[in-house]
């Protein structure tokens, strides 16, 4: 039995009920962006190594220099230079110093890095003829990270910093889950591949945006895209496809999920032995959508227009896959804006429209709609910065008022709860 005419969080409470991250599997390093770790990583070393100087200059004794200025500078006998990646033959000694440069380890003794910039030589003598820096410019042994300690958790996801993390703490080869395999299945007779793109301009057929759409938009959540086909509105023809999603971790079709007459996408799925456990959700774009297993995986069923199917899945389909992959924050995060223009709703029923944002004068984030919200317009979708967010209530919306955003080009960090 399938529940209906949910609002959109507890509809995304019910496609993520029983969804628990996949098995794991060991990567390189340099394939790993954008995955997430299934184990905690814990580092063998200390991060920095060794106390080391910040910037180019010289390593001094604090006690030596304090009270130096340009009218009573401060000379120091220069002993030795220290390059990054070697090391100090001796101990720093009171009125001496020690050409350094950054990332090189600080002589013992010394207890400050004193910047070029503040200093002259003649020979080998250093004269300082500034103060600024006395305790300062050392990075210290273990600052960053500490030897046993963890330093990434399971849930997180893999960007540019964190693989450089995992780099340094000697993590060649992380735990991450696997890709989601994500089964793509577009329905419609009137439906063709770009490849026909002659079909098109003799008038007879359209091409289908979702197949290609609803496969990048699986790459960029990632998971990995199975695609299907296009299915004709036949019920033996959809099942033969449909089969070709057997040992695929999600299932996604769009169109067919509605009460036309040649909507058979429902049906279908029970006649392969699926379940439907959701139909029809409080919003708009995206009201037809189903949800429910096939073949012992989810199945999400999206409506057939190009951006009700983009925004379904955006609001449904992502945090789906982005579960599967572990991450502990699969939901976009959203920002406040304040609304640039009126906004009058046709329904009491939550809102996803397309718009762009600007900064205002005021410091704060505004939103303008992209024009038509008919959900047949892909062109708004693909100049959409962001889905504005309005409630069912109230239905007339005056320019100043303040709402939240789903940007649609990052995460923010991600969150935990369904945006609204």
């Amino acid at each position: 039995m399938s529940v209906t005419r949910l609002s959109p969080a507890e509809a995304s409470a019910h496609v993520l009920a029983d969804v628990a991250p996949l098995g794991d599997e060991h990567v390189e390093l340099r394939e790993a962006l954008g995955r997430v770790l299934a184990r905690d990583v814990e580092s063998p070393v200390s991060l920095p190594p060794w106390d080391n100087a910040s910037m180019d200059g010289f390593a001094v004794r604090a006690s030596d220099v304090r009270g130096a200025s340009a009218s009573q500078p401060v000379r120091l006998r220069v002993v030795e230079t220290i390059a990054a990646g070697a090391v100090a033959t001796r101990a720093l000694e009171p009125g001496t110093a020690m050409r350094i440069m950054t990332g090189a380890p600080v002589p013992p003794g010394a207890d400050t890095v004193i910047r070029v910039e503040d200093t002259s030589t003649i020979e080998e003598v250093v004269e300082i003829r500034d103060d600024r820096d006395t305790d300062s410019n050392v990075r210290v042994a273990g600052e960053d990270v500490r030897a046993g300690v963890v330093v990434m958790r399971a849930g997180t996801t893999l960007g540019a910093a964190q693989i450089g993390v995992l780099s340094s703490v000697g993590c060649a080869r992380p735990q991450v889950h696997r890709r989601p395999r994500v089964a793509i299945l577009a329905t419609g007779d009137e439906l063709v591949p770009v490849e026909r793109f002659a079909d098109v301009l003799a008038g007879r057929r359209i091409v289908s945006s979702n197949s290609y759409s609803l496969e990048a938009a699986v790459r960029s959540a990632g998971g990995e895209p199975v695609a299907l086909g296009i299915g004709a509105d036949d019920p033996d023809a959809l099942a033969q496809l449909l089969r070709g999603a057997e040992g695929c971790d999600v299932i996604v079709t769009s169109g067919g999920v509605s009460v036309g007459d040649f909507d058979f996408t429902r049906t279908v799925v029970d006649r392969l032995g699926g379940a439907l456990s959701l139909w029809r959700v409080r919003m708009r774009p995206g009201a037809p959508l189903a949800f429910g297993r096939l073949f012992g995986v989810p199945w999400l069923g999206l409506p057939g227009n190009p951006v009700s199917a983009l925004v379904t899945f955006e609001l449904f389909g992502r945090p789906l896959i982005r579960t599967l992959l572990g991450s502990s924050r699969p939901h976009r995060r959203t920002v406040p804006v304040v609304l640039d223009e009126e906004v009058v709703l046709r329904a009491p029923l939550t809102h996803f429209l397309r718009c762009v944002l600007t900064d205002g004068a005021d410091e704060e984030l505004h939103a303008r709609l992209t024009g038509s919200q008919s959900s047949g317009m892909l062109t708004s979708m693909s100049a959409a910065e962001a889905l504005l967010i309005v409630p069912p209530e109230p239905q007339r919306l005056p320019a100043g008022s303040r709402l939240r955003t789903l940007p649609l080009d990052g995460d923010l960090g991600g969150s935990t709860s369904f945006p609204g």
